[in-house]
């Protein structure tokens, strides 16, 4: 084997061979194993010859693309100094750019011998195993990256205030669509495919959001229950495309994905997780990292590094604040911008990647280090701003290039049309962008990126028709997934044929899509809401690879797809709604404005805002000709006349009773015209009167024109 070279790291080919390099700081020795095209058959063992500022290479002349390898690395076995470096186990390259074959769950995966040790001895994991894992592990192949023979992929670069999110899983979403071919059914294919795009394209999503697609597994305790990590919230490649999800076996299926859906005008977001890895704690398995080099790849505890600290709740925590980690990280992100062609991400448990020595810190240098970059400072950034360690919730306290789930617009929304008393000013803070949370830091509306529901917790459905979770089919006896959901089933527990009860729900459905639809920020949908999706009151369907979480296109509600798609029409036609800065009361009648008014059409005051029991609310948007939503002959000014400004008026009726509802006293060109209704799902326009009734927990979207913001003072 010669020397070669220790840039770029990962497995290069090129006319002669492969060069191989990988970093560790600790080992002793690394040997790349090389195996046949099945994975199963090891042929040849070469050490690495030559390390270079902690980096080892080596290049396989003759070697070509396609081939199967992984490593062995040497070092101390030293847990209680945090290394775990074991040569019997095969690990993968951390740069791999393609996985083949599976991981069989098998005591050998294991760095230490459990075997003949009390279970609960606190010396489990010092005993080095001699097992060989390579008969049990995935392998990495070497990949052809040139990419003259690749289409180049346009970035659409869709402003994020006009950005509408659906969240969504890759086999999920297809699994069950008889419009696409069985064989394609649940893989990025399927996703391209014409049937799944022109869905997408009657909704007017301008951009998905998957679930994670980098290579993952499922943990021990999953499969011991013949259950499996449908999520993929379990990463162990970054680089990687979920082998399960490409149909050819061809990596280069998520790029052509990719670029079916940028011909349509959706974009592309990854969900990533790069705060923790499959290998979970102290007693997981050496799969790739543990092995190469724990100490660096991980954030130790200081007093005893043999532990693990935990501030993602999945056992280990990632080290970014070690150089080559960091590298790692930000070559995985360029590397799925520049060579696949995705816009953006939406990062898992963000706060971990943020944390100093100290803490949390906005100027964390991974935060520094996508700000300075000249590919991923361009792309959209989403952040969970959470995770489960000391100071972990800091909504509202990302860098300005972050976008945030906004998990206050969630709760709040759900309280409100639930009936929660005392919530008029929170709801008007969540539905005007969160000003509270981001305007003080120069960021704007887009900021916020506000949901009801994702894939974590319950369905829209499941939200309106359970009071508690059901997730025994979890295996863990009811006891996983969140408690306090702000759920209620107005009067049955699950499925019902009440009438009376299925409308409530129905319009509950509307409301709450409404609300997400007409807010200021970006609206993320969870896949399925649109449908009436129901996981049976599961909140946690994580390990649910089956019927329950997969979409069933027989089964969709129509009508409700109808709903959605004429609210997002909505959205797309007032651009006053996806505004690039925060909208207050204006005086002047060149910029939008918000204004709010009881139900008796009156200007909101201080003692209207304190009416804890009040569940009722007005709201005013109006904006100036530039920001038309129609445009008639009938509906133009007269010449001489004031120009007059287009209007939403949204009224809102979260209470358990009928309330008549005062349009308010405005200076209007015409009737005020009513452009939905969560009473029903049809899209009746009607004239409204000087009085409108809502029933019981309902809303009614009206357009308007109004000759200038300042009188709505």
């Amino acid at each position: 084997m010669l020397a070669g070279k220790p840039s770029p790291l990962g497995s290069t080919v090129d006319d002669g061979g492969v060069n191989f390099a990988i970093f560790s700081a600790h080992a002793t020795q690394v040997v790349l194993c090389v195996f046949d095209q099945s994975g199963t058959k090891e042929l040849a063992q070469y050490s690495l010859p030559q390390c270079t500022r902690q980096v080892w290479h080596g290049y396989l002349a003759g070697a070509q693309a396609g081939l199967c390898y992984g490593y062995r690395v040497y070092g101390p076995w030293e847990p209680e100094l945090g290394h775990r470096f074991n040569p019997n186990k095969l690990l993968l390259d951390p740069y791999a750019k393609k996985l083949v074959g599976e991981v069989i769950e098998h005591p050998a995966l294991y760095a230490y011998e459990p075997n003949g040790h009390d279970p609960k001895s606190l010396m489990l994991d010092l005993t080095m195993s001699d097992t060989d894992s390579a008969p049990f592990m995935t392998k990495c192949q070497v990949v052809d990256l040139n990419m003259a023979h690749l289409a180049p992929i346009t970035a659409l670069n869709t402003p994020l205030e006009q950005t509408i999110i659906y969240e969504m899983h890759v086999k999920g979403f297809s699994q069950l669509n008889p419009e696409i071919s069985p064989h394609l059914r649940g893989s990025f294919s399927a996703l391209g495919e014409p049937a799944s795009i022109a869905y997408l394209q009657q909704l007017g999503i301008t951009a998905v959001e998957l679930l994670p697609v980098q290579a993952f597994l499922s943990e021990a305790f999953l499969t011991a229950k013949g259950l499996s990590n449908y999520w993929g919230y379990n990463s162990i490649g970054f680089f990687a495309p979920h082998s399960a999800y490409l149909n050819r076996g061809d990596i280069f299926e998520f790029r052509e994905m990719v670029s079916k859906l940028h011909q349509a005008g959706i974009e592309v977001i990854l969900d990533v997780v790069y705060n923790h890895t499959a290998e979970g704690n102290e007693l997981g398995p050496s799969y790739s990292f543990r092995g190469i080099d724990n100490a660096s790849y991980y954030r130790l505890n200081q007093a005893n590094p043999r532990y693990y600290l935990n501030d993602t709740g999945c056992g280990n925590t990632l080290n970014l604040n070690h150089p080559q980690v960091l590298t790692l990280v930000m070559d995985s992100l360029r590397y799925w911008v520049q060579v696949m062609g995705v816009d953006g991400f939406r990062f898992d448990l963000a706060t971990s990647l943020g944390r100093e020595a100290y803490g949390f810190d906005k100027g964390a240098g991974f935060f520094d280090a996508l700000a300075q970059d000249p590919v991923l400072s361009h792309v959209k950034l989403i952040a969970e701003p959470w995770d489960i360690g000391p100071g972990g919730y800091q909504l509202g306290n990302y860098p300005l290039a972050f976008s945030e789930w906004n998990d206050r617009f969630r709760d709040t929304m759900r309280r409100f049309w639930r009936g929660d008393i005392g919530l008029l000013p929170e709801f008007a803070h969540r539905f005007h962008g969160s000003s509270d949370l981001f305007e003080h830091s120069g960021r704007s509306p887009s900021a916020s990126i506000n949901f009801i529901t994702s894939h974590d917790g319950f369905t829209l459905l499941d939200l309106l028709s359970y009071q508690d979770r059901h997730n025994l089919d979890n295996g863990e006896k009811n006891r996983d997934g969140h408690q306090e959901n702000f759920s209620a089933n107005y009067g049955v527990e699950g499925s019902t044929s009440d009438k009376n009860i299925l409308a409530c729900r129905a319009r509950q459905q509307r409301n709450l899509l409404s609300c997400l639809l007409l807010s200021q920020g970006v609206p993320m949908l969870c896949a399925g809401d649109e449908t009436g999706h129901s996981q049976q009151g599961n909140n946690n369907a994580y390990c649910q690879d089956n019927p329950l979480t997969w979409l069933d296109w027989q089964e969709f509600d129509q009508t409700l797809i109808g709903f959605v798609a004429r609210l997002i029409e909505i959205r797309k036609a007032f651009p006053a709604l996806c505004a690039q800065k925060f909208i207050h009361n204006s005086q002047s009648s060149t910029e939008p404005s918000f204004a709010w008014f009881s139900r008796q059409g009156e200007v909101m005051t201080k003692s209207h805002w304190s009416e804890c029991h009040n569940k009722t609310l007005i709201l005013v948007l109006s904006a100036p000709k530039e920001y038309p939503l129609q445009q008639t002959e009938a509906n133009q000014p007269s010449s001489g006349e004031l120009e007059p400004q287009q209007a939403l008026l949204l009224m809102l009726n979260a209470d358990d009773s009928a309330h008549e509802f005062a349009f308010p006293q405005l200076a209007t060109l015409a009737p005020w015209q009513c452009l939905l209704s969560s009473e029903t799902a049809a899209n009746e326009d009607v004239d409204a009167t000087a009085q409108y009734s809502l029933m019981p927990r309902s809303l009614g979207l009206f357009y308007g024109q109004i000759y200038q913001a300042g009188e709505l003072n």
